[in-house]
This record gives C-alpha cells, sequence and structure tokens, in this order.
C-alpha cells in the first residue's frame, strides 16, 4: 500500500506598503508566496506548484501575481499593470500632518 498525496507551505515573503486596487487606500500588503508539495508516506519530495499573491491588509482583497511580478517587488520596483495590491507605493504627503 502506497500513501501519497499533497501538502501545502505558505511562505510571507514582506510586507509591502502599496496603493490598494480594491479600496484605493495606502495599506501594507503581505507579499506571499504559496508551494505545493506531492507527497509520499509523509515526505514532501517535490513541489508541483508554486503560486504569487498580494493581499491588502485594509480590504483583504487578494491578487495573483507572476514570479516576475513578485520578484519586482521584492527588489523595490513597483507594477504598472493596475492590478490591485501592485500599483504605485504609497507616498507620504509631505504638506498634510
Amino acid at each position: 500500500m502506497l500513501l501519497f498525496g499533497t501538502k501545502g507551505y505558505l511562505h510571507q515573503l514582506a510586507i509591502l506598503t502599496l496603493i490598494c486596487g480594491q479600496c484605493g487606500n495606502p495599506s501594507a500588503h503581505t507579499l506571499t508566496k504559496r508551494v505545493t508539495k506531492f507527497t509520499l508516506f509523509f515526505v514532501p519530495l517535490f513541489a508541483f506548484s508554486t503560486k504569487y499573491a498580494t493581499q491588502c491588509t485594509f480590504c483583504g482583497a487578494e491578487q495573483q501575481l507572476t514570479e516576475e511580478q513578485a520578484d519586482r517587488l521584492l527588489a523595490g520596483g513597483t507594477e504598472r499593470d493596475g492590478g490591485q495590491g501592485t500599483g504605485r507605493p504609497a507616498q507620504s504627503d509631505p504638506h498634510r500632518h
């Protein structure tokens, strides 16, 4: 008898301050990597699915990303695809107190 299955792993890569494309608020967004691995006798052998996403901590909206988009966000760049959570970094207003 063979025991096989899958197991998911969720890695928090960063917390970024971005303008949310859903609610429009400048807020913290968690950048996560979700890896699903094939297991044999409860031992993870290899990853067969890797997905990246950002989630707004204000409204909870989640945006799926490609690996390249996630790498750019980690490197400090911004995305210009109009998606929520991957817009422009939040800027502080120097005239606002």
